[in-house]
């Protein structure tokens, strides 16, 4: 992970990140947002495994000329250091949901991310 990206201290904080980072078309930034071995259930109907392959459909998400806007979170459920956060899509597609998971250095990273409910 690049030392000069701001991380997420809060659970909360991924999401703000997210979006700042895909808007800035840093494909790299919003991907170290996840763990290595993360799962991301997009493109619709398919899963993404590793950050790797997320990073991959990051980029083309960006060239693609994405735009997102900052949704607001639902009330964030923590067991230790897993949390399951949430938001109601503003494009009427469902609660967007991810499980993060707290970093021996106290920043958090998504391992589960469900972004559409279709």
């Amino acid at each position: 992970m690049s030392g000069d990206r701001e991380t997420a201290s809060t659970p909360e904080d991924i999401t703000r990140l997210f979006v700042e980072r895909v808007n800035a078309g840093d494909a790299e930034g919003a991907a170290e947002l996840y763990a290595p071995d993360a799962v991301m259930a997009y493109p619709p109907g398919r899963l993404t495994v590793g950050r790797n392959a997320i990073r991959g459909v990051l980029e083309s998400m960006v060239a693609a000329g994405a735009h997102l806007e900052v949704e607001t979170p639902l009330p964030t459920i923590r067991c230790g250091d897993v949390a399951l956060t949430s938001t109601p899509s503003k494009d009427g597609r469902g609660n967007r949901v991810q499980v993060v998971r707290q970093q021996g250095n106290g920043s958090w990273v998504r391992i589960i991310d469900r972004p559409e409910a279709n």
